[in-house]
């Protein structure tokens, strides 16, 4: 059923909630993950058009891709990875489709209105403008390392 599953990582604990439910799935069905992060710092929002040099969060982003990609190919899974710019519900919508993924998954944090409000919703701004299905891992305030 699931051939192709984009994983939008945070490069926080919240993907240690993510992670294990996504690898197991992963397993099942034997589907390939593309492991993807968009930056969205001041930097990484502005690279394109100011002509800017790679920011620290966003080598540092790169990075946590990449580490956590080789862990999970050690596990025997098939992964890929992509660092995006810009705005991450957008980018996560673009991505998912232009990569032909059949599933997003996603950590959520638990924010009620004013919580949402504040911080904003990725999840629900992905939800109303994709038409893949989502996977949605609630991630506790208690985050652990990731059993993978």
């Amino acid at each position: 059923m699931y051939t192709k599953i984009l994983v939008a990582l945070e490069n926080g604990p919240a993907d240690g909630h993510l992670l294990p439910h996504i690898c197991q799935l992963a397993r099942q069905v034997n589907a390939e993950l593309l492991l993807l992060h968009v930056a969205d710092g001041w930097a990484a929002r502005n690279f394109e058009q100011l002509k800017l040099a790679e920011s620290d969060e966003m080598r540092a982003d790169s990075e946590y891709l990449e580490s956590t990609a080789e862990r999970l190919r050690l596990g025997g899974l098939r992964v890929d990875t992509l660092l995006a710019l810009g705005n991450p519900p957008t980018e996560i919508v673009k991505i998912a489709a232009s990569s032909h993924c059949d599933l997003i998954a996603l950590a959520s944090h638990g924010h009620k209105l004013i919580g949402d409000l504040l911080h904003g919703s990725t999840i629900d701004k992905v939800r109303h403008n994709t038409t893949i299905p989502l996977l949605v891992v609630c991630a506790s305030r208690a985050a652990t390392k990731p059993p993978f």
